[in-house]
């Protein structure tokens, strides 16, 4: 039997620390009320799961009475379900997890092997995204999108939030392959194109230190996607880290401050994402989660369209219905996903 003083302790401590008058100006606060929540709702939960267990024993003491044992057997068998399906969710909140996963999620998607077909389903990547999205109460926000003539894109960057956002979406990260006869084939062949998605924790401005002198930023004319009005000015930014070399363009607002704002924060998060990645290398190449490392060189799944099939490599799950799955519904996939990293956590 679990003991969930601690949690109870816990929470005291933290109600303590949110009834005071300057907790709401903390750093803390966002934090401490998410762990909040999170402790009410195991609470909560352990209560619903004692509660469902003394029914279930008032239950199974009525079995073999001659006037209720026949009701009595049905709630056995209803209450006995209840506590297995409480008992499992318990047992997933109490599992440890990523705390990057309430963060909001940086997508990037860009086209890979295969000319205009792989722009289109870079394309189709983002719009399935956005459809898995709109089905999930996730709010998701066009950064920056670089089209082609062909109708699809060359990249496109987006922020996603709401309830676990990152927690959500960071299986994605990888290389997506689609095998397909392209619109343009006149002949019928199947061809096999691809397109890198890379997703990361969005990093707050305390998260990495960046030194003004470590920046070149570069104003130009914007061009191409971005509304009426658009190219008018020099609002367009382009943000280069001098000592990593990683560089973030965005054109998409109007405002120049507005793209500024935009690409510091895909450039802290790239920045975060590259320092966790050498910490994890510097402690051992063999620490890759059981799901893989989300690397943009990294296959992870395959869409079959002659063969409506969709298989995903890292755990390997496939399922027909390809059309559907574009349409925003992976969340069998993402399930599977998450089911493998809860079973790696938990040492199985």
């Amino acid at each position: 039997m679990l003991d969930f003083q601690k949690f109870e302790n816990e929470k005291v401590e933290i109600e303590a620390f949110l009834a005071q008058p300057e907790a709401y100006a903390s750093p803390d606060f966002a934090e401490k009320s998410r762990r909040l929540a999170e402790i009410n709702g195991i609470l909560d939960l352990a209560r619903e799961i004692e509660q469902a267990k003394r029914n279930l024993e008032e239950a199974t003491e009525l079995v073999n009475d001659p006037e209720l044992g026949e009701m009595a057997r049905e709630d056995v068998r209803i209450l006995g379900l209840k506590v297995d399906e409480l008992s499992a969710e318990l047992e997933e909140k109490l599992l440890p997890h990523d705390p990057a996963d309430d963060k909001p999620a940086i997508m990037e998607i860009r086209a890979g092997a295969g000319g205009d077909e792989a722009s289109l389903f870079a394309g189709e990547l983002y719009r399935m995204y956005v459809r898995y999205a709109e089905r999930h109460g996730l709010r998701v926000e066009l950064m920056s999108q670089n089209e082609n003539e062909a109708g699809g894109m060359k990249e496109v960057v987006l922020r996603v939030s709401g309830e676990k956002p990152y927690g959500q979406m960071k299986f994605e990260g990888g290389v997506h392959r689609v095998q397909r006869v392209p619109v343009t084939e006149s002949q019928g062949r199947i061809h096999t194109s691809t397109a890198t998605v890379a997703v990361l924790p969005e990093a707050a401005e305390t998260d990495i230190e960046i030194k003004p002198d470590d920046l070149r930023i570069d104003i130009y004319r914007s061009g191409g996607h971005g509304g009426q009005g658009v190219n008018t000015t020099d609002s367009a930014v382009r943000i280069t880290h001098l000592p990593t070399g990683i560089v973030v363009a965005m054109q998409d607002e109007r405002s120049q401050q507005q793209n500024r704002v935009k690409a510091m924060a895909v450039l802290r998060s790239r920045l975060v994402e590259k320092q966790k990645q050498e910490e994890m290398k510097a402690a051992s190449d063999a620490r890759k989660s059981l799901i893989g490392s989300g690397d943009r060189s990294e296959k992870i799944r395959t869409y079959n369209f002659p063969q409506d099939r969709i298989t995903d490599h890292r755990v390997h799950y496939s399922r027909s219905n390809v059309p559907a799955a574009m349409d925003g519904d992976i969340e069998d996939l993402i399930h599977e996903l998450t089911k493998a990293e809860r079973a790696a956590a938990a040492g199985e």
